[in-house]
């Protein structure tokens, strides 16, 4: 699968490595290009998953902000929520689209 911002691919990794969280697709780390996210100041908590991680995504003179997000230290109960550990895990919004 692929995370895809205009022509540029974002992530991309076999389905089988990807968590599927609430409707979203999250990809390993090492399988996203982290030279096109940022981090963001944007603050959230999820009450079961824990403090995100925000990104601004950049791509082709685009910088569009929060459109990528990670769990880099999720609480240790959501790991028998999601069925496996998904620490740093990149997930994406909007614009990025992500496809089979």
């Amino acid at each position: 699968m692929k995370a895809v911002l205009g022509d540029t691919v974002i992530a991309e990794a076999p389905k089988e490595e990807l968590i599927s969280i609430e409707g979203n697709w999250y990809f390993p780390p090492a399988s996203v290009k982290s030279d096109l996210l940022e981090k963001s100041p944007t603050p959230y908590t999820c009450p079961w998953k824990g403090e995100c991680q925000y990104f601004t995504v950049s791509s082709d003179g685009q910088r569009l902000q929060d459109r990528a997000w990670s769990y880099p230290h999720p609480y240790p109960s959501a790991f028998d929520r999601v069925g496996k550990d998904f620490s740093d895990y990149v997930a994406f919004w909007k614009e990025v689209r992500v496809t089979d």
